[in-house]
């Protein structure tokens, strides 16, 4: 079962890379010591294999970490193995995003052509999946309609993210599903800007040239410190997770740039409204 790694998964990793050059050591005199492949040492520092709580004491007792910091890393290693809800679904989610915006407290996403997953309806959702996915059969999409049911969860839970989107004015008016669904997902939108935790603004045809004509982004932060911000970018070809500090910076400074420009919650509430009313 291919591995997904979680927040703590890539915390642990930071760990474990920063460990070993403070020791001076390479990837291979760690796995000439430890008897592993360099591969292996490789995997662990780079969250591509699942940490098994009895590799990292190993590691650790080469690396002279002692207590309590080598069981919090231990305990560490526990939390990133375990498997969350998304695992059911390996063959709907080919990334890590969901296990990254699963733990996330603050989402942030620009998409010019589509509304965000998390404020999909079904409908709606199903004439997306259907007309991008080029999908086998209908067992297929309606399996990846239940894995996005359950990730939509991510909003009613007591510790809710927040979740600040940004689309394109051209979303209202592409009738995804035809006139009655697009109708319903305005409805639900509308909606949807009544949640506390949940802030949606509209990018006017007014702005023509404007910060986020490079595509749809996605950062996402997390309550804890240690964890840094993450900005995802999906494309046909693959997903891409940027960490280093300069390509945050630059995402945030776009989505900063992309917010200003768009129309303020208030107004954006108002022109979905009247998106609403004024269909067809």
């Amino acid at each position: 079962m291919t591995y997904r790694p979680t927040v703590r998964g890539r915390r642990l990793a930071r760990e474990l890379r920063k460990l070993r050059e403070e020791q001076g050591l390479t990837l291979q005199e760690v796995a000439d010591r430890l008897d592993w492949s360099r591969a292996t040492v490789s995997r662990l520092e780079t969250s591509q294999t699942r940490p098994r709580p009895g590799d990292i004491a190993d590691i650790l007792d080469l690396y002279g970490v002692p207590s309590p910091g080598r069981d919090a890393l231990i305990t560490l290693a526990r939390q990133a193995g375990q498997r969350g809800w998304w695992t059911a679904y390996q063959d709907v989610f080919a990334g890590s995003y969901v296990a990254l915006e699963d733990e996330a407290s603050h989402i942030r996403t620009w998409d010019p052509q589509l509304i965000h997953g998390l404020l999909q309806t079904e409908q709606y959702s199903r004439a997306v999946i259907t007309a991008g996915r080029m999908l086998p059969g209908p067992e297929d999409i309606e399996r990846r309609i239940a894995a996005r049911k359950i990730r939509q969860a991510l909003l009613d839970r007591t510790n809710a993210p927040r979740l600040h989107v940004v689309f394109d004015e051209a979303v209202l008016h592409r009738h995804i599903g035809g006139l009655d669904v697009m109708r319903a997902q305005l409805d639900a939108l509308a909606a949807a800007a009544n949640r506390p935790k949940v802030t949606i603004q509209v990018l006017p045809f007014t702005e023509a040239a404007h910060a986020g004509l490079d595509g749809r982004f996605t950062i996402l932060s997390y309550p804890d410190p240690a964890d840094p911000d993450i900005a995802y970018v999906e494309g046909t070809m693959g997903d891409v997770y940027l960490e280093s500090a300069e390509a945050i910076a630059q995402h945030r400074e776009r989505f900063e740039r992309i917010e200003a420009s768009a129309l303020s919650p208030e107004d954006s509430a108002h022109l979905i409204v009247e998106a609403a009313r004024s269909s067809p």
